[in-house]
């Protein structure tokens, strides 16, 4: 049998003090071929970085959002299995190898990580509920993370697929692709990545957040008719 290729897709905005040690954990999966690093517009050093530590860069001139920087990616790949991986993430994105290995052995078409509880308090709870819901709605399916970026995803799965602009992105591509008849699965991991808090800019993240699931959710309702 073939042995089955992967790519890991890196979003990176902004995160020159944590790309390299992101990239170095990610080269230490041993099943992960290649690293493509999508640089949605850093005003940093953020892609120089990626680039010092061997992976490639797809440099995107203006910030335009995860959804559509990892979409401009897409065309890029022939790899088997894409690893969809943030930017943040250090050291702890070697645990990535726990949500590609059941891809790997066809025991899913998608599995996304289950991140422990957060170190600190954050929001209320809204925009995950609301990406629960969502997808509990559309799909029947009962997603604990419906809103984790980390995720390892067949490439047949994902082709053709729009993703979305904002922070929807997780939430539509969850629904997209149980719909298309895709197994998903999720799986605890040892994962960190930067929080956000309890202050201002923290609620206008997650009011964010909750806004882009909404438009995820009524452009489905509308196309759905």
């Amino acid at each position: 049998m073939k042995e089955k290729t992967v790519v890991a897709v890196i979003a990176a905005f902004n995160e020159e003090e944590r790309i390299a040690s992101t990239i170095n954990a990610v080269r230490g999966i041993r099943s992960v071929g290649r690293i493509l690093v999508v640089d949605d517009g850093s005003i940093d050093r953020t892609a120089e970085i990626a680039e010092q530590e061997g992976a490639q860069v797809i440099r995107i001139g203006k910030n335009i959002g995860k959804g559509k920087a990892l979409q401009s990616a897409i065309q890029y790949i022939n790899e088997d299995i894409i690893l969809f991986l943030d930017g943040d993430l250090g050291d702890c994105a070697v645990e990535a190898e726990k949500i590609l290995k059941p891809v790997l052995n066809d025991e899913a078409d998608m599995a996304i990580a289950d991140f422990p509880k957060a170190n600190r308090a954050g929001g209320l709870g809204f925009a995950k509920g609301l990406g629960f819901k969502a997808i509990k709605k559309f799909t029947g399916a009962e997603m604990k993370e419906p809103l984790s970026g980390q995720r390892a995803i067949k490439t047949e799965a994902v082709k053709g697929l729009e993703f979305e602009s904002g922070y929807g992105l997780e939430v539509g591509m969850t629904i997209d692709v149980l719909r298309k008849g895709y197994h998903v699965i999720e799986v605890p991991v040892n994962m960190t990545h930067r929080e956000t808090g309890r202050d201002l800019a923290g609620f206008a993240h997650r009011g964010k957040q909750f806004l882009d699931i909404l438009r995820v959710i009524l452009r489905r309702v509308f196309t759905d008719k």
